[in-house]
């Protein structure tokens, strides 16, 4: 989700308020998620290299995580989307570790929608996190690589599954750290257009995208 500070500036108006309109998209393409029949959202609303903005900025968007897990959980589980955080929670203060497994908690019975928000995340530690786990293990599948990654950034229940569509906002091309495993063949959709602006009319032309592309894993399809 990229381009909330520089949609503020640009309006001559603090980063910080481009953040909480931010959340005002998430709102919407979190509703339009199920009606395109995406069965996992997951959104990157902090990378680990984010702690690095200026302390004025990450205590607002701390702010702004506890208060969306505050109201929305309700709606969240009326609404039948199950939330999950995933990331690092060692330097997370108290009280948002307690918003956190409150909204999980409330929302736990969710089917319609799993909704991943991706809080001190960065696939890179996480990656390492396994391999020092790994090394006293010897051999090692797939399968166990995958629940140890899991363990790590603490989706356990839901697992690390592949991601099919990765959409950045902001006009940025890159990955950022970001599911670096689990996009490994993952579609990627780049927009200009920063993430305040993002609609569901946005969600629902990247799926179309998506459905439009030739998927072929690395086999080659004969023709006839």
């Amino acid at each position: 989700m990229d381009g909330n500070g520089r949609w503020a500036e640009a309006r001559g108006r603090p980063r910080e308020w481009g953040h909480r309109q931010g959340a005002k998209a998430v709102r919407a393409v979190v509703e339009a998620a199920p009606e395109l029949r995406v069965a996992t959202l997951t959104l990157y609303a902090f990378s680990s290299d984010n702690w690095q903005r200026p302390e004025r900025e990450v205590r607002s968007l701390m702010s702004l995580f506890r208060r969306y897990l505050h109201t929305e959980s309700a709606a969240l589980a009326e609404s039948g989307v199950r939330l999950s955080v995933i990331g690092r929670r060692d330097r997370l203060a108290s009280d948002l570790l307690r918003a956190i497994e409150a909204a999980e908690s409330v929302t736990a019975d969710g089917t319609r929608l799993l909704l991943r928000l991706a809080v001190d995340y960065s696939s890179r530690h996480a990656l390492l996190e396994v391999a020092r786990s790994c090394d006293a293990r010897g051999a090692l599948d797939r399968g166990t690589f995958e629940r140890l990654l899991a363990e790590v950034t603490h989706s356990t229940q839901e697992g690390a599954p592949d991601v099919d569509l990765l959409i950045r906002t902001g006009g940025e091309q890159r990955l950022s750290d970001f599911l670096l495993w689990e996009c490994a063949y993952a579609e990627l959709v780049f927009t200009p257009r920063m993430w305040p602006d993002f609609r569901s009319e946005d969600l629902a032309a990247a799926v179309r995208e998506f459905h439009g592309r030739d998927r072929r894993f690395g086999r080659v399809q004969a023709a006839v």
